[in-house]
């Protein structure tokens, strides 16, 4: 299966995953399948992929690419169903890896119908899946300014928070925020100093995208998902894209690994309970020839860690 992208990491990740032929996987972020293809390939016949979705525009490529492979099943749904659908499918406890790429898509930024960048004019929608929920446009007409403000701080980590937000809320009085060029615009006009080779409304595109598709309390709701659903041995891989996901990801694999925490003055015999996970390796960063071929990948972060028996 020929893929448009080349997933990051792709490499590193499969190791990290160490793909066994008889192994089941779940790619639990399909997008065009670029990292489940490279699974399928180190599998044998009794090897098999679920993959996971919400955007439409994946379920449909996972039809026209990977329909005939015997081993691949697709199920379009938010990542933090991942338990039911493995509860359904009789494969708790049995999976052998889990893949989480966190972010956005380059077919989604790509594609100016989508509304992510601002790079490319379009409707401002940022909704990993446009047939649900409220686009980014709707959820700009009537988020407050306060908690606008809150969200561009706490999502985006904006320095001018406070100016976006005030410039947002004075903009919308004249007219409706449709457009990703005219976000861009106001942005841009708030915002008075500028990062070197960042546009001004990156943090504030990053900050609505996140509050849009929920993406932190859907990664918060996954991860403790993934104890249950691995088998002894297997692995979770996190690819993330900016720091607030990776400190999620991070704590939650500390906290597996250090197990229940006690009152320090109760005397505790053997070994601590509760632990669930242990670390694999050092944090995992793209290669200076990667970053160079694909831009997108430069802020990538791997971590992995197996589970315990």
């Amino acid at each position: 299966m020929e893929v448009p992208h080349r997933p990051v990491l792709v490499d590193e990740t499969l190791d990290a995953l160490s793909v066994r032929p008889e192994g089941c996987y779940v790619d639990a972020t399909f997008g065009r399948g670029g990292h489940t293809a490279e699974i399928l390939k180190r599998l044998g016949p009794a090897g098999s992929v679920l993959a996971l979705d919400r955007d439409p525009a994946a379920a449909e490529w996972a039809r026209a690419g990977f329909q005939n492979d015997a081993r691949f099943q697709f199920v379009r749904a938010r990542f933090s169903r991942l338990s039911q659908i493995v509860d359904e499918r009789g494969l708790k406890g049995r999976v052998s890896g889990i893949l989480l790429d966190l972010g956005v898509s380059s077919p989604q930024l790509d594609d100016p119908v989508r509304g992510f960048s601002f790079l490319r004019d379009g409707a401002l929608d940022m909704r990993m899946d446009p047939t649900g929920g409220g686009s980014a446009a709707a959820w700009l007409a009537k988020v407050s300014e306060k908690e606008l403000e809150q969200v561009l701080v706490e999502f985006g980590e904006e320095r001018f928070h406070r100016r976006v937000a005030r410039a947002i809320a004075a903009a919308r009085q004249r007219a409706p925020i449709a457009t990703t060029a005219h976000l861009a615009e106001i942005v841009a006009a708030a915002v008075p100093a500028r990062e070197p080779g960042k546009h001004p409304a990156t943090r504030t595109f990053q900050a609505i995208r996140i509050a849009v598709n929920e993406e932190l309390s859907e990664l918060r709701s996954v991860l403790p998902q993934t104890v249950q659903t691995l088998t002894a041995g297997g692995r979770l891989a996190v690819i993330s894209f900016h720091s607030l996901e990776d400190r999620i990801v991070k704590q939650f694999i500390q906290r597996q690994a250090r197990g229940r925490e006690l009152p320090l003055d109760l005397p505790v015999a053997g070994a601590p309970e509760g632990i669930t996970f242990r670390r694999v390796g050092r944090t995992i960063r793209p290669t200076a020839r990667e970053a160079a071929l694909n831009p997108r990948a430069r802020s990538a972060i791997l971590r992995v860690a197996e589970r315990l028996g």
